[in-house]
C-alpha cells in the first residue's frame, strides 16, 4: 500500500526547506532542479566529503552542512542521492527526523536490508518516493495507459532495453550490485509499471565482451533476461555497458491488439541517440521531484514506494542467481518467508 505520512508543518508559507544528502553528479542534478520548483523556499546539502557539499554549495548558491544529522535537523523534506550504500541509513535518519523522504535507486542491494527500513519508515509514517524515474516518463506513461485500459489488447511480449553509452568507473561498479541490481532494476521496474502485472520468474545470463574487469567484480558488462510475469506474458530484457551511439533506452509491449513502443524517436536505433541519462529522462527526473515537493507539503501519496523497489530489487536478485546457476529462478525462491505484497 502507498506509504504516506501528514503534510509537512512548514513555517515557510512560499515553500519547504529541502536537504540533498549525496551531491555527485545526480545530487547536483536533483539540486539544479529543485532550484527550480515553485514549492521550494530553500535548499541545504551535505555529502560524506564535506569538502564537496561546500563546493557545490558555493557552485549552486545553496546552503551547506557538515553531516546528514545536522541537515535533517534543519530541513522539512530530503532527497537521498548518496552512492547506494548511503541510501539505508538515511532513510532510517529521516524516519527517525519524520522527514519526508525521496530516494535513488536501489534503495538497497540486499531484502534484509530494505525490509529493515521499510519497517522503520513504516512506523514513523512518513512518505517515501523512490527514484524509478521512467514512471514519470511521457512515453512510460502511455504505455501503461494503453495497456489500463485495454487499448493493446492482451499482452503477449514485452521488450525492454538499457544500454549505457560507456562504463560507469571501476570504482562505481565496485560497490554497484552489478548489472541486475544496478541497470537492469529500471526495467525490471518498469515492466511492473506498464503491465500492472508481478514478476514471478526470470531467466538471465550475462557475459564480459569488452570491459575485461568487470569479471574483477563478478560482473559483466553485457546481459539479458527472460521474465515470467504472473498473467503468463513473457518479457525480453537486454542491458549493455557499451553502445557507441549513445545511451538508449526502449521498451515495447505487443498486445493482440496494438503494439506500443517507448523510446523510438528521433533518436531511434541507427541513428545519434541521447547522451546519457540525464538527457534522456531529463523531464522525468524534473517531474518526479515535483509530485514529490508537492507530496511532501500537502500529504499527497507515494508513485513508487518501498515496496515497489523491493519487487524490482527481488527480480534483480533472481537474476543473479539465475546467472550464477545457470538456470531459470522464480522469484519466491529469493523472497522465502518474508515476501510481502507489493
Amino acid at each position: 500500500m502507498p506509504l504516506q505520512g501528514p503534510a509537512v508543518a512548514c513555517s515557510r508559507v512560499e515553500g519547504l526547506h529541502i536537504g540533498v544528502v549525496g551531491v555527485g553528479r545526480i545530487g547536483a542534478f536533483h539540486v539544479a532542479t529543485l532550484q527550480a520548483l515553485a514549492g521550494v523556499s530553500r535548499i541545504t546539502v551535505a555529502d560524506a566529503q564535506p569538502g564537496r557539499a561546500a563546493a557545490v554549495a558555493r557552485e549552486l548558491g545553496v546552503g551547506d552542512a557538515d553531516s546528514p544529522e545536522r541537515l535533517a535537523a534543519e530541513v522539512d523534506a530530503l532527497v537521498i542521492a548518496t552512492a547506494t550504500p548511503g541510501h539505508v541509513p538515511t532513510l532510517r535518519l529521516a524516519a527517525a527526523t519524520g522527514r519526508p523522504a525521496f530516494c535513488e535507486k536501489p534503495v538497497a542491494l540486499d531484502l534484509a536490508a530494505l525490509d529493515g527500513v521499510v519497517a522503520d519508515v513504516e512506523n514513523a509514517g512518513i512518505l517515501v518516493q523512490v527514484g524509478f524515474q521512467r514512471r514519470f516518463d511521457a512515453g512510460y506513461r502511455a504505455a501503461r495507459d494503453a495497456v489500463a485500459s485495454g487499448a493493446v489488447g492482451t499482452v503477449l511480449l514485452v521488450r525492454a532495453a538499457t544500454h549505457d553509452p560507456a562504463p560507469p568507473p571501476a570504482e562505481y561498479i565496485a560497490t554497484s550490485g552489478g548489472i541486475f541490481r544496478d541497470l537492469q532494476i529500471h526495467d525490471f521496474d518498469a515492466i511492473r509499471y506498464v503491465t500492472g502485472r508481478e514478476i514471478v520468474e526470470v531467466y538471465a545470463d550475462g557475459a564480459v565482451r569488452e570491459s575485461a574487469w568487470f569479471a574483477d567484480y563478478g560482473d559483466v558488462d553485457a546481459a539479458v533476461v527472460v521474465v515470467r510475469l504472473d498473467d503468463g506474458a513473457l518479457g525480453i530484457l537486454s542491458s549493455t555497458r557499451r553502445d557507441p551511439l549513445g545511451y538508449d533506452v526502449r521498451l515495447e509491449v505487443l498486445g493482440t491488439s496494438d503494439t506500443i513502443t517507448v523510446g523510438v524517436d528521433p533518436a531511434a536505433p541507427g541513428a545519434p541517440r541521447y547522451r546519457n541519462f540525464l538527457d534522456r529522462f531529463g523531464p522525468a527526473y524534473r517531474a518526479e521531484l515535483a509530485h514529490f515537493v508537492d507530496a511532501a507539503a500537502n500529504g499527497g501519496d507515494s508513485p513508487c514506494t518501498l515496496r515497489d523497489a523491493r519487487a524490482a530489487l527481488a527480480a534483480a536478485l533472481a537474476a543473479d542467481r539465475s546467472r550464477a546457476e545457470r538456470r531459470p529462478v522464480a522469484v519466491a525462491e529469493v523472497t522465502g518467508k518474508s515476501e510481502c505484497e507489493g
